[in-house]
């Protein structure tokens, strides 16, 4: 990873902060993009400890400006993007009949829409370059639809779709594409997850509570995208519900039915 230069989509917290402190820790260059400047000051003062270069430039996925100052600045800066690492997201706590439509849009806004015009703008310095990773982070349920995260479920289904297309064409310009499902994670997902009438969840799940940590998932993250996997799933015995869901749908139908999501 030395001298590698990295963006890292929603790095102020959670899985993008741990990805930033362990590529730092390899001697990667660190691009921090979030929206929130304060906390990517923050740790772009733990990520210079490490002896790491960052740049930091705050970013909302949802505005073109914004995407495209990153990629500007990062060129600028570095010369080249060698992975593009897109975390930003948001998740979902609410049932389909009752969630608004706007809310179902700014979903697919920044969880699919937001991804897919940075990772285009990005693309034209990598094909130059004949050269570059694109890691995208999804979720299980991308794999496999689960109660009260209808919409995310959808984005991260979208995102599966585009990104396994993608990867095929881009084979001849040594460009690998990474799909990275995590399960359950210690971090703010659920509390930041949206409702049904767009405000914040505001609680703590049981499961993400019981989740693997963030810097467990970051590690195998950065392992997974410098092996260039096409595909990667992380986390604990949820992960089987995967497998389950491929071989024995049935079991796994009647599994839904008995889980009380929150």
């Amino acid at each position: 990873m030395r001298n590698q230069v990295v963006i890292i989509t929603g790095a102020s917290s959670g899985i993008g902060r741990a990805c930033a402190m362990e590529y730092a820790k390899q001697g990667a260059s660190v691009v921090l993009s979030a929206r929130n400047q304060d906390k990517l000051e923050e740790l772009s003062t733990a990520v210079k400890e490490l002896g790491a270069k960052v740049l930091i430039v705050p970013c909302d996925v949802t505005i073109d400006q914004d995407r495209r100052k990153l990629i500007d600045a990062t060129i600028e800066e570095f010369g080249r993007i060698d992975v593009l690492l897109n975390n930003a997201g948001i998740s979902q706590r609410s049932l389909a009949k009752d969630t608004l439509l706007e809310v179902e849009r700014q979903l697919m806004e920044i969880n699919y829409f937001g991804v897919i015009a940075l990772t285009k703008l990005a693309l034209k310095h990598m094909i130059a370059a004949k050269s570059g990773h694109i890691g995208v982070i999804s979720s299980i349920v991308g794999k496999f639809g689960f109660p009260l995260r209808t919409g995310y479920s959808a984005t991260k289904h979208a995102l599966h779709g585009y990104f396994e297309s993608l990867r095929a064409e881009l084979h001849d310009d040594n460009i690998k594409v990474i799909i990275i499902c995590p399960g359950r994670v210690k971090t703010n997902i659920s509390i930041n997850a949206l409702t049904e009438d767009g405000s914040s969840h505001s609680k703590m799940d049981d499961g993400t509570e019981a989740g693997i940590s963030a810097e467990s998932c970051a590690r195998q993250i950065v392992k997974a995208i410098d092996k260039g996997k096409r595909e990667t799933y992380i986390g604990g015995k949820e992960i089987l519900m995967i497998y389950i869901r491929r071989f024995l749908p049935g079991v796994f139908h009647k599994m839904i039915l008995n889980i009380k999501p929150t």
